[in-house]
């Protein structure tokens, strides 16, 4: 192999791939990321990580109480004038994706990774090779991990998913009595045409992400802001959170088109260290709080795999075992509820009679502890060998 040529290319430096990138640096390979954005960016995510997700980071050596990380231990589920609370069952964390990304770029190139900014991936070519805008790249094993904005001749379809709704999110300074009363809780708001997150990250900022759909988004005019008030005459819990509030952004992030319920499965002439990791990999619907989650653990996956020389075939299956149940299970649930308002109602109804099945539905949505304890250690595992 050239000595100018990297072992590994890793498309995207957001969490999975900086992720991937130290692991696969820690193994022994000659890693280099290319992330398009010159600074950290705010990024459209409900920045809730699991019990999983904190796991994978401490292996990496993340720590997030050092990084301002707000601990989280209940969830409220609420729809129009209804309202549950019961135990997540695992003490969560929430951190900006802002702090979490630049900490992970730094874990990456502490781990020998060479870090280029700057550089955007344009497409990714049959013969394996980038194109990006510094010029053509190629290396024995390529990691794309774009998240979720698509990559012209990657891996992902929107086939049986569900890609309709419109993603929003914005940051707010809330009233202190709010703030308090949001305290430990994330809270799960659901609504004629989708649901938002909303759970304080460091600083005290309140992170408001929804999903909605288009049509309810044209009702409103096409605007956020009038959504968002449409929101609040329809849910007074909401309304009672945001008064007063200040948003943070100058204007809210948004994106469309994301695949819900994708599962990566390779064909059968996949090549074997081309991988995709993150939301080019799995996308679970987002109220369940595992995306972060399910992200770092398919990076781990796929650097074991490369490491190990067994590749796509031996990725695929992992994350079939891994992941395949709970996007499953959390994508019926989406279905099942719906964007009906009755349905919501009878949902919240039920788990007011019983809040023990909302901590069940935040397990059924995980992955199993025996498969985080199995992919610990990625680092450790030795470098492969290419033809």
């Amino acid at each position: 192999m050239s000595a100018h040529r990297p072992d590994a290319l890793v498309a995207g430096g957001g969490l999975a791939g900086a992720a991937a990138a130290a692991w696969l640096a820690r193994g022994g390979l000659k890693v280099k990321l290319l992330e398009r954005d010159l600074h950290p960016q705010h990024r459209i995510c409900g920045e809730f990580l699991s019990w999983e997700a904190q796991a994978a980071l401490a292996d990496l050596g993340v720590d997030l109480a050092r990084l301002g990380a707000v601990p989280i231990r209940n969830v409220r589920l609420v729809a129009g004038a209804r309202v549950v609370t019961a135990p997540l069952g695992f003490t969560g964390q929430s951190l900006t994706r802002h702090r979490l990304d630049a900490a992970l770029l730094e874990t990456a190139a502490h781990a020998g990774v060479e870090v280029q900014r700057g550089c955007q991936v344009r497409s990714l070519e049959p013969d394996g090779t980038l194109a990006t805008s510094f010029g053509p790249m190629r290396s024995a094993v390529t990691v794309v991990a774009t998240g979720k904005h698509a990559l012209r001749g990657a891996f992902r379809t929107h086939e049986g998913t569900l890609d309709h709704q419109l993603g929003f999110k914005n940051y707010f300074r809330l009233q202190p009595a709010m703030r308090e009363a949001l305290a430990d809780h994330v809270e799960i708001i659901l609504f004629e045409g989708g649901y938002a997150g909303l759970q304080l990250v460091e600083r005290q900022m309140a992170n408001l992400c929804l999903l909605v759909s288009a049509a309810r988004y044209r009702a409103a005019g096409g605007r956020f802001e009038a959504l968002l008030a449409s929101l609040c005459a329809e849910t007074p819990h909401l309304a009672a959170r945001l008064a007063g509030a200040v948003p943070l952004l100058d204007r809210p992030l948004a994106i469309s088109r994301v695949p819900y319920g994708f599962l990566w499965k390779p064909g059968p002439d996949a090549p074997p260290l081309r991988l995709p990791v993150g939301d080019q990999a799995t996308v679970i619907p987002s109220f369940t709080g595992d995306g972060m989650g399910l992200a770092l653990h398919g990076a781990r996956l796929a650097a074991t795999a490369i490491l190990d020389g067994t590749g796509a075939p031996a990725y695929a299956a992992a994350l079939a075992r891994d992941a395949g149940p709970a996007v499953g299970r959390a994508t019926l649930m989406q279905k099942l509820v719906g964007e009906a308002p009755a349905r919501q109602a009878q949902l919240v109804a039920l788990a007011r009679l019983a809040p023990g099945l909302l901590t069940l539905s935040a397990r059924l949505t995980r992955l199993r502890p025996a498969a985080v304890e199995a992919a610990s250690g990625v680092g450790a595992r030795g470098r492969a060998r290419f033809a």
